[in-house]
C-alpha cells in the first residue's frame, strides 16, 4: 500500500523575534530540537532556518532499519515494512519521489518556505559502503554512528532571513505558546500583533567544559598517510583523495551553548543542531551545499568546495593557486558525472566553474553544478548516484574511498556525510558534513540539551593531488580546525 505524506498547513507569525538563535536559546530543555540554521543569509544559499520538535525517528544502524518514538503513531507508520536495505527503506519511508510532487502540487511561484513538513537528519559517510561495497577495504572498522538517522517533523518554525518573517508549519501553536508565554495574544500568531519575546526573557543556555583537544592519528602519522596517497597518485591509481584527521576531547554540559557559540564563530551557511533520542548530538558549521532539490522545478544543485586559505591571508593567493583550481575542477567533473546518472539528458550545467568565497575564518574555492532530475527519480536514486559527496572523497570516487578506508584509522560517521531536510513535496537541502562536531554519551536526566559526559569528535581533511606536500596538507587540516578551537574556547 502506498501512503502519501500530506504537506502541513502554514501560517505566518510575528510573535517570535527576528533572531532564530534567540529562539534556540529558549527552546525547552526537555524537548529535543532539530535545527537547520543559516548564519550567513543569502537570497539563494542559506536563506532559511528551520526549528522543529521531532515526532519520531527512523534509524539505520547495525544493518537494521527501525522506527522509534512515535506516540501516537501517524497512520502511515502502520503501512511501512523494511527490507533493511537503507536506501530502499528510505524510499519507502519518504513515500514520494524527488522527481514529482505527490502531495500539495508545489507551485513554481510558491512564496512560502521550502520545508512544509518532512524529515530532518543525517546520512553518515559509511552509507557509501552500502552503495558501493567494493569501496570498503578495512573490514575491522565498524561504524558506531547510524548510516541514516532522520526525525519525522511535520510541524516546524521556519524563518526567512530575506524578509525577517517566521512561518508556522503544521501544529506549532503549543510550541510558540511555550516559547513566548503570556506575551502571545490569541489567536496565536495568525495576523495578530505581539510584543514577542522579551530580550530579558530567561534562557536555557548553560556552560560546557571540554578537555584538551587531541588528534588521531597525529601529525606524523597523518603525513605518512599523505605520502602513501601521493604514491598511489604517481602510480595512476587515483587522481585525488581526501585524507582526514580526527580531533577529539571529552565534553560535559550544554550542546545548545556549544551550537550557539559555533554559529556566532562560523557564520555557517548550513549550520545544524540535531538532538537524537539515543544520546547522539550533531553540531554542524558547514559552509558547503551537497544537494538542493526544488520539488516543483525538479532542479538539483550542488556547490562543491575545494581550496582553503586562512582568513588572514589574501584571497587572491587562493584565486591564483593552480593546485587548488585543479582540485576543484576534478571534483566538478566528478559531480557532473554523479548528477548525470539521475538527471535528464542535456540538462547538466556548470553554472560557476570557480569562485572565491570568504567566510569568518577561511577563504574557499567554490563551484556550482546543476541539472534537472529525470522523471521517476527517487531520493534513494539521487543518494545512490551521488553519495558520499565527491568533494570529501576524491576521483575516481570508488578508488579514492578505498584509499581513505585504508589510511584513516577511524570510521568517519557524521563527518563527510550529509545533514539537512527532505520535504514531503519532493524538495530537499543537504549540506556536506564538514566542520561538523559529533557527540555521543550520557545525557543529563530530563534534558535533551546537555551531557553529563560525551565523547566529542571532529574531522578535518584535505584533497591530496600530485603536487601536494605532507606539510602543506597538515597545515590545511589545522586551518580547518580554527573554527572548532574558537568555538570550544569562546
Amino acid at each position: 500500500m502506498t501512503t502519501t505524506l500530506v504537506p502541513s498547513p502554514i501560517a505566518s507569525t510575528p510573535a517570535l523575534p527576528a533572531d532564530p538563535l534567540m529562539v534556540v536559546r529558549r527552546w525547552p530543555v526537555e524537548w529535543p530540537l532539530m535545527a537547520l540554521c543559516s548564519g550567513a543569509a543569502h537570497e539563494r544559499w542559506g536563506r532559511w532556518t528551520i526549528l522543529a520538535r521531532p515526532r519520531g525517528w527512523y534509524t539505520h544502524l547495525g544493518g537494521r532499519s527501525d522506527l522509534a518514538g512515535f506516540d501516537p503513531a501517524p497512520p502511515w507508520v502502520r503501512h511501512l515494512t523494511f527490507g533493511h536495505d537503507p536506501l530502499q527503506d528510505v524510499d519507502r519511508l519518504f513515500g514520494i519521489s524527488t522527481g514529482g510532487v505527490r502531495a500539495g502540487e508545489a507551485e513554481h511561484d510558491d512564496p512560502g518556505p521550502p520545508f512544509r513538513g518532512g524529515w530532518i537528519g543525517s546520512f553518515g559517510y559509511e552509507l557509501g559502503f552500502s552503495i558501493e561495497p567494493t569501496a570498503r577495504v578495512d573490514l575491522v572498522k565498524t561504524p558506531s554512528w547510524p548510516l541514516i538517522e532522520l526525525a519525522w517533523c511535520p510541524d516546524a518554525l521556519v524563518f526567512d532571513h530575506a524578509s525577517g518573517r517566521w512561518w508556522m508549519i503544521g501544529e506549532v501553536e503549543a510550541i510558540v505558546d511555550r516559547l513566548v508565554g503570556d506575551l502571545l495574544p490569541s489567536p496565536i500568531g495568525r495576523g495578530a500583533g505581539s510584543k514577542g519575546l522579551s530580550s530579558t526573557a530567561p534562557t536555557h543556555a548553560a556552560p560546557f567544559q571540554v578537555s584538551p583537544l587531541h588528534s588521531s592519528p597525529g601529525g606524523a602519522a597523518f603525513k605518512q598517510a599523505v605520502t602513501r596517497t601521493l604514491e598511489y597518485i604517481r602510480a595512476g591509481d587515483v587522481f585525488q583523495a581526501n585524507i582526514a584527521q580526527q580531533y577529539g576531547c571529552d565534553f560535559r554540559g550544554s550542546t545548545r551553548t556549544l551550537f550557539l557559540r559555533a554559529m556566532r564563530t562560523s557564520g555557517a551557511r548550513y549550520g545544524a543542531l540535531l538532538e537524537s533520542a539515543a544520546g547522539r548530538t550533531i553540531v554542524s558549521m558547514s559552509p558547503e551545499l551537497f544537494l538542493q532539490i526544488d520539488g516543483a522545478s525538479r532542479r538539483i544543485v550542488t556547490r562543491p568546495i575545494k581550496g582553503t586559505r586562512p582568513m588572514e591571508q589574501d584571497a587572491a593567493a587562493l584565486a591564483g593557486s593552480g593546485k587548488d583550481a585543479a582540485e576543484l575542477h576534478m571534483i566538478v567533473d566528478l559531480m557532473r558525472n554523479d548528477l548525470g546518472r539521475v538527471c535528464s539528458f542535456g540538462s547538466m550545467r556548470v553554472n560557476e566553474a570557480r569562485v572565491i568565497e570568504t567566510y569568518p575564518t577561511v577563504h574557499h574555492g567554490v563551484a556550482e553544478v546543476s541539472g534537472t532530475l529525470r522523471p521517476g527519480a527517487t531520493m534513494g536514486d539521487v543518494l545512490r548516484a551521488t553519495f558520499p559527496p565527491g568533494s570529501v572523497t576524491g576521483a575516481p570516487k570508488v578508488r579514492a574511498m578505498q584509499v581513505i578506508d585504508e589510511l584513516e584509522p577511524h570510521p568517519r560517521g557524521a563527518y563527510c556525510g550529509a545533514i539537512g531536510f527532505i520535504d514531503v513535496r519532493g524538495g530537499a537541502c543537504l549540506n556536506v558534513g564538514i566542520r561538523t562536531i559529533a557527540l555521543t554519551g550520557e545525557r543529563e536526566p530530563g534534558r535533551c540539551d546537555a551531557f553529563t559526559y560525551a565523547a566529542l569528535t571532529y574531522g578535518a581533511g584535505c584533497g591530496v593531488v600530485a603536487d601536494s606536500t605532507p606539510d602543506g596538507e597538515l597545515a590545511e587540516c589545522e586551518q580547518k580546525t580554527a573554527v572548532l578551537r574558537a568555538t570550544l574556547t569562546g
